[in-house]
């Protein structure tokens, strides 16, 4: 498996070559790389091979997302909302379900998973967009925002409320009564194809609900959001290795007041700190997939930990790299100066920072 992982790194690396500057500043990626990917498998790297995925463990797929993070967060962002649409479906979706949209999302069909709205962020508990019975149909209404890869996708997987329960609709970006309007100038991950959508009586079979629908709404959120922090924490190892690259060439190349930059003592602390950083995220990822491979008891607190741990300190790893930079890292399409506005997304979404520490604290207190 290490083999397979490795080659498909290095099919990504040349896919990727020294385009996602020009991608982040265009705020699109290129519709060939992200369905040449789509085709390969390589955006739900953790469908079981009987499904027609590549069937890696989280550890693997970790690993070569932390690779993807390090070369273009906007594509790695894609692989997430992927893989969360891909994971929900396996674990939401009946027997027949999986055996058709598992494939379809392991070999070039892309897909969203829509929870956020207008008064529904952090709390989501607040969702308003519903499903209603109409005859032998079913009618979608409701607004969905900052929606991840939505501007690729060809499925949306829509968390609604459905009476007094919810559901996961499967929604074809064709169906009538879609809307789908690109977020415009996002801070972070530019070319993820962020956009907000619109569902206006898109009426549905009722084969289009995960399992039929009417399961808590809580168990809908938290089963897709599990894959999509993990993801996300592996991608902020990425954006910290892309960190630590850059500064350290930088530091040990560039010379001032007679010596390599890195050898002031100062800088040598922001390098330290930066790769202090690199690892302690990267055994909080490796804790976590470990957990996720042997579905341990602790699996829910550890990929909320790897999660707030990767994001926090890629955020603090971004400005440091900045710092070590200066002018040459302050450019728009750097890779520095992506990761500085890339990171600082990854402490918002997924459950922002302050959720994650509220969770912690709960799984803390809650042994008490």
């Amino acid at each position: 498996m290490r083999e397979a992982v490795a080659a498909a790194a290095s099919a990504v690396t040349e896919l990727v070559g020294d385009r996602a500057g020009a991608w982040d500043r265009a705020g699109r990626l290129p519709e060939d790389v992200v369905r040449k990917l789509g085709a390969s498998g390589l955006l739900t790297a953790q469908v079981p091979a009987d499904h027609g995925g590549p069937g890696w463990s989280s550890a693997d797929s970790g690993e070569f997302t932390a690779h993807v993070g390090s070369l273009c967060s906007s594509l790695r962002s894609v692989m997430t909302s992927q893989g969360m649409a891909a994971w929900a479906v396996e674990r939401l979706g009946d027997p027949a379900q999986a055996a058709d949209l598992l494939p379809r999302l392991a070999s070039g069909d892309l897909a969203a998973m829509a929870f956020s709205e207008p008064q529904a962020g952090s709390d989501l508990s607040a969702i308003e967009a519903t499903i209603t019975a109409d005859g032998d149909s079913l009618l979608l209404t409701g607004r969905k925002k900052w929606v991840t890869a939505a501007a690729y996708a060809d499925l949306f997987l829509v968390v609604a409320r459905m009476g007094e329960t919810g559901a996961v609709a499967v929604v074809p970006r064709t169906a009538p009564g879609v809307q789908v309007r690109r977020v415009a100038d996002p801070l972070g991950c530019r070319a993820a194809g962020h956009a907000d959508l619109t569902f206006d009586e898109v009426r549905l079979p009722p084969g289009s609900l995960l399992g039929g629908g009417h399961q808590p709404l809580s168990l809908l959120v938290t089963t897709a959001l599990a894959y999509g922090r993990i993801s996300v924490a592996w991608g902020c190892v990425g954006i910290l290795r892309a960190c630590v690259a850059a500064a350290a060439g930088h530091a040990g190349t560039r010379h001032q007041f007679g010596r390599p930059l890195g050898r002031h003592q100062l800088v040598a602390r922001h390098l330290a700190d930066l790769w202090a950083s690199e690892q302690t995220a990267t055994r909080a990822c490796e804790y976590a997939s470990r957990c996720w491979d042997e579905n341990a008891a602790d699996l829910a607190a550890a990929v909320v930990l790897a999660k707030y741990v990767g994001a926090e300190h890629a955020a603090r790893g971004a400005a440091a790299a900045v710092q070590v930079l200066a002018s040459a890292g302050a450019q728009d399409g750097h890779v520095v100066a992506r990761a500085y506005r890339d990171a600082k997304l990854m402490e918002i979404i997924e459950g922002s920072s302050e959720m994650c520490q509220l969770i912690l604290a709960d799984h803390l207190l809650g042994g008490r």
